[in-house]
């Protein structure tokens, strides 16, 4: 690449195409719940309108979106259903990773089909890896798999013995232990399943370095690096959810306006729903101005600093404890339709398996006041 890196403008019509899904994906949310993955007709809807490629670089037919776009579509999916939005945010990060910073020899055969691959995989608590000629042998046990069931591909993290490089590794799913035990509070339709790998050879060319920032494919997008790429797909997630949860509120009071003693004429309501409105447009405000601020670092040529590198971790870490908070104001609110199922109940389970993600964690909370505070 020479000159400076651009970032591309395909958006507004993926953005379209997304909310077009909507009404698709919250019919199929229930019975996708129930058998624990996407089904079959949100998967090929997701395929269909392109969602699959938005992270995969244009050089390999993906729409390459900008991190702007790309907040805009995943909060799209998720506000539709929070394990849509999961499943799409997960699986289109692995496969842009995929194809931005593999070597040839993979990508040329990951991405000759006439679907783009889909990746789940792992990125903690990584495996083990053994250099041998032309690869890798790689073993280890994954626990939380995001969007394993819909998945071609693993790509999961380990660490090379004896140098202590952590590396993400390919492998097709045929190589993998599947190892189910999805029995969660929720996010039940991302079966985000247990995994293993045991002494399986990974070429080098389907491995990378975990914290490469300079693509062998596409633009400006992966200079980010792959931490940075999934603050944005967390972040995008959490504005989704956290704006159907006041949404849902909303329609709820407004169908039971009229009768006494209900939500819509006590002031204790509208106090508690205005404070519970005000933190979510705030701390969604933080997330577009850092994440628009990076947008212009990318496209100047640039890279993040350290402050910039702490406002993106702040930035999730406050959306996600933002909707969790949100989350619980909307259950308490909602009565005894909170209580059963449907979407307020759902939505109450997802965020708060949502908050369980090591990205949006005390320990990360802990080092952006740090560095704010001149300690870094």
């Amino acid at each position: 690449m020479t000159g400076t890196p651009q970032l591309h403008r395909a958006g507004p019509a993926l953005l379209q195409r997304a909310r077009d899904l909507r009404p698709l994906i919250e019919r199929e949310a229930g019975p996708a719940e129930a058998q624990g993955r996407l089904t079959t007709a949100v998967v090929d809807a997701l395929h269909e309108a392109g969602v699959c490629g938005m992270w995969v670089p244009e050089p390999l037919g993906g729409a390459e979106l900008s991190p702007m776009e790309l907040l805009a579509v995943i909060e799209q999916l998720s506000y539709a259903d929070a394990s849509t939005g999961w499943v799409a945010m997960i699986t289109t990060l692995e496969n842009g990773a995929a194809g931005a910073y593999l070597g040839d020899e993979a990508v040329e055969h990951l991405f000759k089909g006439p679907r783009m691959p889909l990746f789940a995989g792992q990125g903690t608590r990584p495996g083990t890896a053994a250099r041998v000629p032309g690869g890798f042998r790689l073993t280890g046990r994954w626990s939380f798999g995001s969007g394993m069931l819909h998945a071609q591909y693993t790509h999961s993290l380990a660490i090379v013995e004896d140098t202590g490089e952590p590396r993400m590794f390919v492998t097709p799913v045929e190589d993998i232990t599947m190892l189910g035990n999805w029995d969660v509070l929720g996010l039940r339709a991302t079966g985000s399943i247990d995994y293993a790998i045991d002494d399986v050879f990974v070429p080098e060319s389907y491995t990378h370095p975990f914290a490469l920032d300079e693509p062998r494919r596409g633009g400006a997008m992966y200079r980010l690096g792959l931490l940075d790429q999934a603050l944005l797909c967390h972040s995008g997630w959490a504005l989704g959810v956290g704006r159907r949860l006041l949404d849902e509120l909303i329609t709820h009071v407004a169908a039971r306006a009229g009768r006494p003693g209900q939500l819509a004429g006590s002031d204790a309501f509208h106090t508690g729903f205005a404070r519970a409105e005000a933190s979510y447009r705030a701390a969604a405000a933080l997330v577009h101005r850092t994440w628009d601020d990076t947008e212009r670092v990318l496209e100047s040529g640039a890279r993040l600093d350290v402050r910039q590198e702490t406002l993106l971790r702040l930035a999730l870490n406050h959306i996600t404890s933002t909707v969790a908070d949100v989350a619980r104001f909307v259950y308490a609110s909602g009565g005894t339709t909170a209580l059963r199922e449907g979407p307020i109940q759902r939505l109450f389970r997802d965020v708060h398996a949502g908050t369980a993600h090591i990205t949006s964690g005390p320990a990360a909370l802990a080092e952006c006041g740090r560095e704010l505070a001149g300690h870094p």
